[in-house]
C-alpha cells in the first residue's frame, strides 16, 4: 500500500473517532460531530494536574475514561499549540488547566491580590514644602481668559439649544393633547365643539364655564353623598378639588356634555377618557345633580315687566302673552309590569313614553319645565299637576295649541286656535287669528326640537336611567338657554 493511501486511511479513522467525541464540561454542548474547528483533549495522567482539571470544570466524583474530553474553547490561547500542518492536531502546553467556562462568560478571572497586598498601610507624613512642590500650576490657570469668539459661539449654541428644547416641549405637549380625548383637544374647532357640547363655539362654552366654575368646589360627589347618608351625616365639601380625581373638572364637564349631547355610552366614554366605566357613571350622576341644583337655583320664570322688555315685534297683537306652552314626549323602554305599561303607554305615539310640559317666553327663553309623567296622562292633567297655574295671574295670557283645553282651569287669558264648528267655513277674523297664533306658537316646538337634539333623548330611554332622567331633561332644558341663540335675530341681541 502506498504512503498516500496509508495517510488517507489514518485521516479518515481520525475523523470517525472525532465524530464520537464531545465535551464533558457542564453546560457545554460542543461535539466533534458538527464542529471541526474545536479540538478535544483528554485528562492528564498526573494526579495533581488531573485534580485541578476536575476542580475547574466542577465535576465531583467523576469517573474519567478514555472518552472523557474537554474542548479547546475552555483553554486560553496561550495554552494551545497550533499545528504546523492542516492535518495535525492542536496540542496543549505542559501544565495547561481549563479556565474558560459558561459560568464565567468564557473570560479569564483576574488573579486576586494577596493578604499582604490588600492590607492598608499608614502613609508617611509629607511636609508642606513637598506638597507645594507637587502642585501643578498648569491645572489651575485662573488668570487665563477665553477668547471673545469662543464666548460668542458658546452663547449662540446655548440659545439654539434652549430654543430647540422649547420647540420639542411644545411639540410633545401638542402630541399629548392630540392623543388624549379632552376639551383642549377640540379648542380650535368650533364645529367639533358644537357637535360634542351643543355650544356654538369654544369661547361660548368657556363663558358658561366661567359662570359655574366658582361653585364647582362646593360640588358633592355621589360616593361621598352615599357614604354620608349611610352614616346619617352631613356631606362635607372641600375648597379644592381632590387629588384623587382622575380628570380635571372641566374635562368632567366635557364628559357629561358628550353623554348628554352625543348620547355616547358609558363604556365608550370610559375608553375615550381612559378611565373605568364606574368612574364615568359616578361623574355623570355627580354633574347631573350639581347642574340641576346650580341651574335650578336661578329663577327662570320671568316677571311680566321682564317679558315686556324683551317682547318681539311679532307679538304686537298679543302683547300680554306671558308664556307659550306645549308638551313633549320621550320614548322609553316598555316596563314588564302591566300596570306600568298602562300608565306609560301613549296613544299618540303608540309606545310607552314619558311626557313633560315646557314653557317659553315670547322671545324664546325656556321659563318653565315640569317633571316627567307617564305617557297616558293628558296635557290638561299635566298643566294642573305641574304647578304652573299658580304662577299665572289675571293680567297674563297663555298661548297653547288647540289640543290644550285649559280654559276652564286657568284664571288667565288663553290664546288657542278655535276648533272648526258645525259651520262649513270659519269667519275671516277666526282664520286670521288661527294663522297668527299658529305662526307664533310654533316657536315653542322649535325650542323643544333644540332640546331634543341632545342625542340622549333620540333613542329609547332605559328604565335603569329613570332614577335621574328627570334631572337630565331639566338640565338639557336649562342649558338650552345658554347654548342656543335667539330664534329670531331681531328679538334678542
Amino acid at each position: 500500500m502506498s504512503r498516500r493511501k496509508i495517510f488517507k486511511t489514518e485521516h479518515l479513522q481520525r475523523q470517525v473517532k472525532n465524530y464520537s467525541e464531545h465535551c464533558c464540561v457542564p453546560l457545554c454542548t460542543a461535539s466533534a460531530k458538527f464542529n471541526g474547528v474545536l479540538s478535544f483533549h483528554g485528562f492528564p495522567t498526573e494526579l495533581e494536574l488531573r485534580r485541578q482539571w476536575l476542580v475547574k470544570i466542577r465535576r465531583d466524583n467523576f469517573t474519567i475514561s478514555s472518552h472523557s474530553k474537554v474542548c479547546s474553547r475552555h483553554f486560553a490561547t496561550d495554552q494551545l499549540i497550533e499545528p504546523k500542518t492542516l492535518d495535525g492536531r492542536r496540542r496543549l502546553v505542559k501544565g495547561a488547566v481549563p479556565t474558560l467556562f459558561e459560568w464565567n462568560h468564557f473570560t479569564a478571572q483576574t488573579p486576586r491580590a494577596s493578604v499582604w497586598e490588600r492590607r492598608e498601610r499608614p502613609t508617611e507624613p509629607v511636609s508642606r514644602e513637598e506638597q507645594e512642590e507637587h502642585i501643578d500650576v498648569r491645572d489651575h490657570d485662573y488668570c487665563s481668559t477665553p477668547e471673545p469668539a469662543s464666548l460668542d459661539m458658546s452663547s449662540q449654541a446655548t440659545e439654539d439649544n434652549s430654543k430647540t428644547l422649547e420647540d420639542l416641549q411644545k411639540q410633545l405637549q401638542e402630541l399629548r393633547v392630540q392623543r388624549e380625548f379632552c376639551l383642549q383637544r377640540f379648542a380650535g374647532s368650533d364645529d367639533n365643539i358644537r357637535f360634542y357640547t351643543r355650544f356654538p363655539s369654544y369661547n361660548h362654552l368657556m363663558a358658561f364655564w366661567f359662570l359655574i366654575e366658582p361653585s364647582i368646589y362646593k360640588m358633592a360627589r355621589v360616593t361621598r353623598a352615599i357614604s354620608a347618608a349611610k352614616r346619617n351625616e352631613e356631606v362635607v365639601t372641600h375648597a379644592r378639588p381632590s387629588t384623587r380625581q382622575l380628570l380635571q373638572p372641566i374635562d368632567e364637564f366635557f364628559l357629561f356634555l358628550c353623554f348628554l349631547s352625543v348620547g355616547l355610552k358609558e363604556r365608550d366614554l370610559a375608553n375615550r377618557f381612559n378611565v373605568h366605566q364606574s368612574t364615568v357613571s359616578r361623574i355623570i350622576a355627580t354633574w347631573t345633580s350639581f347642574l340641576t341644583t346650580l341651574l335650578g337655583s336661578q329663577c327662570i320664570w320671568l316677571t311680566p315687566a321682564e317679558v315686556q322688555a324683551h317682547l318681539p315685534e311679532a307679538f304686537k297683537d298679543f302683547p300680554d302673552t306671558q308664556v307659550i306652552l306645549d308638551c313633549t314626549e320621550l320614548r322609553c323602554q316598555t316596563p314588564s309590569s302591566l300596570l306600568l305599561q298602562s300608565e306609560m303607554y301613549s296613544t299618540y305615539k303608540c309606545h310607552c313614553t314619558m311626557k313633560a310640559l315646557v314653557g317659553i317666553a315670547p322671545h324664546g327663553a325656556v321659563t318653565f319645565v315640569s317633571s316627567l309623567y307617564g305617557g297616558s296622562v293628558s296635557d290638561k292633567e299635566i298643566f294642573k299637576q305641574s304647578g304652573i297655574a299658580a304662577l299665572l295671574t289675571e293680567n297674563m295670557a297663555v298661548m297653547v295649541d288647540k289640543g290644550f283645553l285649559i280654559s276652564d282651569c286657568c284664571k288667565c287669558k288663553v290664546y288657542c286656535p278655535p276648533f272648526l264648528s258645525k259651520q262649513k267655513q270659519m269667519p275671516a277674523y277666526q282664520v286670521r287669528e288661527t294663522q297668527a297664533i299658529a305662526r307664533l306658537r310654533v316657536h315653542v316646538e322649535r325650542v323643544i326640537r333644540r332640546i331634543k337634539e341632545n342625542t340622549l333623548f333620540d333613542g329609547v330611554i332605559l328604565l335603569s336611567h329613570a332614577y335621574n332622567i328627570n334631572q337630565l331633561f331639566a338640565v338639557a332644558c336649562m342649558l338650552s338657554n345658554y347654548q342656543n341663540k335667539a330664534l329670531v335675530k331681531k328679538w334678542v341681541k
